[in-house]
């Protein structure tokens, strides 16, 4: 077993940090977060650096490479800038699109995001009662007697959708009882006549904005579905797991960033005539966060190794994102505490990083959820 990173893989992340060094300061990363965006010349360098490139198919102008990697690439990218970004998000997008896109699909959306850095479409997949039960979507196509569909009903928690000018959408075929499983994915202009959206402001993580979108009698023809009918649901379930490791990635990058301030920090400040890191509770503290840390780590790599070697890992990366999620946003909360009455004002980065790894609680599925994933398979796991 060798937990050391390949030369390539040491070579990745330094790579991202002389791209963060170059680009990022706290300055910066406040104005982006109160703008709603990061600046396109930036998404742009990100793809130019080849980061951008990396797990799309080579046939599509990417760079193949494993899932630990991707998992190493997103945990640096995290580690380094200490805030969310957009990056690693697009490249998932594309991941979808090369997956499950006709060849005209394809085509289209590299061409874009090979332009620019971003992908042309925003995701439109959860609703209002519909986050983690998808069979209660409400969303529906109908098929008409001229070979056309409408698209009626509402998403929530699209990110970017007011920005990217086409959807991809998933809605029910034909009927929107939960007992129908039949679900297909659509990819159409956001300017489509039906379409439109309104602001949802979020606490944290303010960086990638989101927004409701509502179809009113979207009229869709049969060019714009993506994947075969009825397949939405499954195509959608197919990417969770990786999906689900890499906002882990995520959370460990954010509170390692915590934990190296914090840390650095208890050496610095003097209580009582000595550093706070010569108390005991600090060192607790630490011994704790800096545990969570190298666990959330191990059960990561693991859970990405498992995927490269074509394993279920079902009940890991369910594990795996309930731990990680909720024991970073623990990290980043311990980390605020330590800098005290300092910690809860913007002068350091502990409350954003706070906010941001809370937002990864939800995203992807709940802490709750993935216990009802992985408890039900670990019930079977050790029935005899």
């Amino acid at each position: 077993m060798d937990f050391n990173l390949t030369d390539e893989q040491e070579l990745l992340v330094e790579s991202i940090n002389e791209f963060v060094a170059r680009n990022f300061t706290e300055e910066k990363i406040a104005e982006w977060y109160a703008a709603g965006g990061v600046p396109d010349e930036l998404t742009k360098a990100y793809l130019d650096a080849g980061f951008g490139l990396m797990g799309i198919p080579e046939e599509y102008g990417g760079v193949p490479c494993d899932n630990v990697t991707l998992g190493v690439l997103t945990e640096a990218l995290f580690h380094a800038t200490g805030c969310m970004t957009p990056f690693v998000s697009n490249t998932l997008a594309m991941f979808d699109i090369a997956e499950f896109g006709n060849a005209d699909q394809i085509a289209m959306c590299m061409e874009s995001y090979l332009s620019n850095g971003k992908p042309i479409f925003s995701l439109a997949i959860s609703e209002s009662c519909a986050g983690s039960d998808n069979m209660a979507m409400a969303s529906v196509t109908r098929k008409q007697e001229d070979g056309t569909y409408i698209l009626s009903g509402t998403k929530t928690w699209v990110t970017m959708g007011e920005y990217y000018p086409y959807v991809l959408a998933v809605a029910k075929d034909e009927d929107p009882d939960r007992g129908n499983p039949s679900m297909s994915m659509w990819l159409f202009p956001k300017d489509t006549p039906g379409v439109s959206t309104a602001p949802l402001h979020k606490i944290g993580q303010t960086i990638m904005p989101f927004c409701e979108m509502y179809f009113d009698d979207v009229v869709l023809t049969e060019d714009m579905r993506v994947g075969a009918e009825g397949a939405g649901f499954m195509n959608l379930m197919k990417n969770f797991e990786m999906e689900r490791s890499l906002i882990a990635a995520q959370s460990i990058g954010l509170a390692q960033a915590a934990m190296d301030d914090a840390a650095a920090y208890a050496s610095e400040r003097i209580c009582f005539n000595k550093p706070i890191s010569s108390f005991q509770l600090i060192q607790l503290k630490l011994a704790e966060m800096e545990t969570v840390l190298q666990n959330a780590r191990n059960m990561m790599y693991k859970t990405l190794w498992k995927l490269d070697n074509g394993m279920s890992v079902q009940i890991d990366s369910a594990l795996l994102k309930r731990y990680t999620a909720m024991n970073c946003t623990w990290v980043a909360s311990e980390a605020l505490q330590m800098y005290a009455g300092l910690g809860y004002t913007t002068e350091t980065r502990m409350g954003r990083i706070w906010e941001d790894c809370r937002g990864n609680e939800l995203a992807g599925g709940t802490d709750e959820v993935m216990v009802y994933i992985a408890g039900r398979q670990l019930a079977k796991k050790y029935k005899k």
